[in-house]
Order: C-alpha cells, then sequence, then structure tokens
C-alpha cells in the first residue's frame, strides 16, 4: 500500500483532464508515476468524473456507462495514522498468523503422525503376539502359491484379508496421485507406493509424515503418460471395485468357524496380527485422501456424500474412484479448495 496514496480503483490515464481546483495538487498529481495495481479496460464507452474534497482529502470518482465499472481514487497525505492503513496492517498482520497457524497445525500433525508410526513400529517388533512363527512362514508361502497343494484348506478369512490388502496400494496409489503430491516438501510420493506394496501403512506413514500440500500443478500432456493414463482410467476403477466387491463376498459366505478360528490366529499369530492392523490403518487414512483428492478436483459439493461412503473399507474408496470426475478438465488448476 502507497504511503500518500489509497488506490481502490482507478485509471489515471484521465488524470490530466480532471477538472481539479487547486494547481499544487493537479501540478503533483502529474508528476507522480502512479500505477494502478488493478488492469482497467481499454474500451472506449462515456465516462462520467466527478471529484471532490472532504476532511481535506481529495476523492475522485469514475463511473464508465455500458458495463458498470466504477473507480475511486482518494489522494491525499494521510499520516500513518490514518484509520485506513491501520485496518489494511492489522488484516496483513492478521494473515500472516494464519499462514504461520496453518503453518503450525501441519507441523503438529506430522509430529503426532511420526509418533504414531514409532509407536507401531516398537510393537510389531517387540509388542505383537509370536506364538507360531513356524505356522506363520507356512502361511504365507502358502499365499504366495510357494507351496503346492498339500491337502491343507486355507481360512477363508485370511485369504480375503491377504487379497485385499493387494488391492490397497493400487487405490492409495489412484487417490495420492497425482492430487496428493507434495510441492513445499520436494518429496516424491512414488517411492513410499512401491513400498506400501509390500509394507502396507507402515511404508505410506512416513510420507504422511513429510506430504506438505498443496499438490503441484498437472498438465494435460501428463495425463496421457504412464502412470497417470493408469492410474485415472475408469476401467481401473471399475476393476478395482469388482475385485473389492468378490473378495468381499467371499468373506463374507465364510462359516462361522472360519471367522472363530481368524480371530484366534490373530490372537497368536504375528503375521495375521501385523497384517490385520495394516488392514485397518489404511481403511481408516482413506477418507482424508478421499477428501483431498475430492475438493482438488473441486468437487466437494456434488461429491461429499461419497465421505460418508468412503469409510467402508476399500469398497468405499473404490467406488469414489469409479464415481470422481476426470482430472482432465481441473489439470492446470490443481489445489485444494475450501468446500464451502
Amino acid at each position: 500500500m502507497l504511503a500518500n496514496a489509497n488506490l481502490i480503483c482507478c485509471n489515471f490515464s484521465t488524470f490530466p483532464s480532471l477538472p481539479l481546483k487547486n494547481p499544487t495538487f493537479r501540478t503533483s498529481l502529474q508528476t507522480q508515476n502512479l500505477k494502478p495495481r488493478i488492469s482497467h479496460s481499454k474500451t472506449t464507452s462515456k465516462v462520467s468524473i466527478f471529484s471532490g474534497t472532504h476532511n481535506g482529502k481529495t476523492s475522485i470518482f469514475t463511473i464508465q456507462k455500458g458495463p458498470l465499472q466504477i473507480c475511486q481514487s482518494t489522494l491525499n497525505s494521510q499520516k500513518p495514522e490514518d484509520p485506513v492503513l491501520n485496518e489494511s496492517a492489522s488484516l496483513e498482520s492478521e494473515l500472516g498468523k494464519s499462514e504461520n497457524g496453518a503453518d503450525g497445525g501441519s507441523w503438529t500433525t506430522s509430529v503426532l503422525l511420526f509418533v504414531l508410526w514409532g509407536a507401531l513400529l516398537y510393537y510389531v517388533f517387540n509388542l505383537a503376539p509370536d506364538q507360531t512363527p513356524s505356522q506363520d512362514m507356512y502361511f504365507l508361502k502358502k499365499l504366495l502359491n510357494l507351496k503346492g497343494d498339500d491337502g491343507f484348506r486355507m481360512n477363508e478369512v485370511l485369504v480375503s484379508v491377504w487379497y485385499l490388502m493387494g488391492l490397497w496400494p493400487l487405490v492409495y496409489s489412484m487417490l495420492l496421485l497425482p492430487t496428493g503430491r507434495s510441492s513445499k516438501s520436494k518429496v516424491p510420493v512414488w517411492p513410499f507406493l512401491i513400498l506400501s506394496f509390500f509394507g502396507g501403512a507402515y511404508a505410506l506413514l512416513p510420507y504422511f509424515v513429510l506430504w506438505r500440500p498443496p499438490p503441484p500443478p498437472v498438465h494435460e500432456s501428463e495425463l496421457t503418460k504412464w502412470p497417470l493414463n493408469f492410474l485415472e482410467s475408469k476401467l481401473t476403477a471399475w476393476i478395482s471395485l469388482a475385485a473389492g466387491l468378490g473378495i468381499v463376498i467371499y468373506a463374507g459366505l465364510a462359516n462361522g468357524a472360519d471367522w472363530k478360528e481368524y480371530y484366534q490366529y490373530f490372537n497368536g499369530s504375528k503375521f495375521i496380527h501385523v497384517m490385520s492392523l495394516d488392514f485397518t490403518l489404511l481403511s481408516a487414512f482413506a477418507p482424508f485422501w478421499v477428501y483431498n483428492d475430492m475438493t482438488s478436483r473441486k468437487w466437494f459439493d456434488k461429491g461429499s456424500w461419497l465421505l460418508f461412503v468412503s469409510l467402508v473399507p476399500l469398497i468405499g474408496p473404490a467406488l469414489y474412484l469409479v464415481l470422481r470426475p476426470s482430472l482432465s478438465t481441473e489439470a492446470n488448476s490443481l489445489s485444494p479448495t475450501d468446500p464451502k
């Protein structure tokens, strides 16, 4: 803000022809190098100009006929204690405080997530039940098809959770690329997504700690290249949803004995215990990333109801991926917006 001029909006090219009664003031106006902050229209039309003096302040009003355009300029030798200047300084101060507060809030969240990650790792390696290590290795080989058919029937609930864990990294990849990328911390998301195929939420949490929005802008050409052309595809979203529904139905059809057996495995097997916690963590964080992607695509007004659906593990986020709008229309303005 200028010390000697409070500019609201004005086309200063009209000043030489203003009928000012004070020659000294007019001369000072012509000699000042004033540049308007708001670009003005160059169209020619009828313009009415009014000027007046009130309390030692000269005000100039320009009203253009046709498309409504009202310009106002108040020029005077305002003192530092001028209420307008004080109000502006107060507003800038409040904006600075809010930015600093948001920055502090993000660091607080990062610290809490880091503490959570550390506590989880400590629990996994030191406190999680580990009564059947040899059985865990046998289950892992069976699930990876490294062991042939030996007549042992695998628990259907365990098999379902295992395959759902294979779908979660794909769902998170579609949520985090590109709207979950970090622009301020310059930390790439793709290494964490690759590691999540092996470590699940335990591999994603460090990225959540380092994440600093907003995401960098996305150009139209990026959407036609790997991996965005695959992750933005509706076919990929439909396959994820269909596969998730099929696995959930398979688990739901399991008999009560399988569910009881799975609960027993959870209490004694480190492998199944840690995998179950991983599934819970991925389900808990998914609604936030659905919200982040939704606001980045400026779709909150129409898709806010899907936030409640996203609470359903995997099926909810997968349904959102099917229904969300294409990113091509928002390729050059990819930043979360206020849902209001």
